[in-house]
């Protein structure tokens, strides 16, 4: 089946009892055993298995051609599962440019269990370098949040090749919609579904998606039974519903996207816009041959430094300035204060998460707020 079709009928079917073409919500805890004590239909408790958790599952797997998903309460819950599926002392390699959330998880969670290395991927020296005898981790993030940095995927595995190391790609920014990792050939795949899955900023999850059911899938598995940070029937529900019209979303987000980005890129104000579709973009080549879309997230900075960047964001009017992104509504925010003292990102920059709204009136949103 196509994408689309994916998205419609892999996460739902028709309900045995009444008939209904939309799967129910299941909101019990607990399920009543057989008599001889088994549970046939697959549903012990809530937290080990769900039949909407089961059917979010199921779509999103599908999405990515995984063999299998995890879903998560939050995309850190999902991230940090696969940290805690690694033995004590494994040896992670993670980009300089990395979600600052799962950054801080290994900066705070994982110091004297784990040893990592944040490191710029995309040399090929300074990732051959970075491998030990103990690296069992390669994490990928591409594109990166919040400078865009695209990394070349089977590059990176080539690199782990043989070497019994995973490499897990964050793929949040861009859904199975505009890349696929797996089948670039990494082993794992993570999603925040807060983000475009979800798309209406209403709602919160996560999710792996693995290419073969192998003994570390099964201490992801694990993790999240007996870790139990899982989402709640409610929320399968309405991402499972959501996700029906992600490849239609996601072309709308694509296409607002790279018009905003070219009418920022000739604007005198601006001195470097980062977005993967543009030519100018140093990885342009890479992104053209990974990606079937160049995604919905930008960041740009502005030439008269800090103070102007933040007079901006508080000079628009259909721009929201809020944390977040992939939903319908435009976002904005000044990254760096987000992230903290030990930031990397410059202080005139602004991320933008691109909505669905008409381009003609985010254009002219950023025009006046940028004279």
């Amino acid at each position: 089946m196509k994408i689309e079709t994916i998205a419609i009928h892999a996460g739902n079917h028709t309900d045995e009892s009444t008939k209904a073409v939309i799967q129910p919500i299941v909101m019990a805890t607990t399920f009543e055993r057989d008599a001889d004590g088994g549970f046939a239909a697959g549903y012990q408790y809530s937290r080990s298995a769900n039949p909407n958790r089961t059917a979010l599952e199921n779509v999103i797997a599908r999405l990515e051609g995984g063999a299998d998903a995890a879903a998560f309460s939050s995309g850190n819950a999902a991230g940090m599962s696969v940290f805690q599926a690694l033995q004590p002392g494994s040896h992670i390699i993670a980009p300089d440019d990395m979600y600052h959330g799962l950054r801080n998880q290994l900066k705070q969670l994982f110091v004297g269990i784990l040893e990592f290395d944040f490191i710029d991927i995309n040399n090929p020296e300074v990732l051959q370098a970075h491998l030990k005898p103990n690296t069992k981790l390669i994490w990928v993030e591409t594109p990166s949040n919040p400078l865009l940095k695209i990394t070349d995927i089977k590059k990176v595995v080539a690199a782990a090749a043989g070497q019994q190391i995973k490499v897990v790609c964050d793929n949040t920014f861009a859904t199975p919609l505009c890349q696929q990792p797996l089948t670039l050939g990494a082993d794992l795949v993570m999603h925040s579904t807060t983000k475009y899955f979800g798309g209406h900023s209403d709602l919160m999850g996560g999710a792996l998606v693995t290419k073969e059911k192998d003994g570390f899938w099964e201490k992801i598995r694990n993790v999240q039974t007996m870790g139990g940070a899982v989402p709640s029937p409610m929320d399968c529900y309405y991402l499972t519903r959501s996700i029906k019209t992600l490849p239609y979303r996601i072309r709308g987000h694509v296409h607002n996207a790279q018009l905003l980005a070219e009418y920022l890129e000739n604007h005198d104000s601006v001195e470097k816009v980062m977005y993967p579709g543009l030519q100018s973009h140093p990885e342009y080549a890479t992104a053209k041959a990974q990606m079937t879309g160049f995604g919905a997230v930008l960041s740009f900075t502005l030439k008269a430094g800090e103070a102007e960047a933040k007079r901006v964001v508080n000079s628009l009017n259909i721009f929201t300035q809020a944390t977040s992104l992939g939903g319908v509504e435009s976002l904005i925010e000044h990254r760096a204060s987000v992230e903290g003292p030990d930031t990397k990102t410059p202080f005139n920059l602004l991320r933008v998460s691109i909505g669905l709204e008409h381009i003609d009136d985010l254009i002219a949103d950023l025009e006046q707020a940028m004279k």
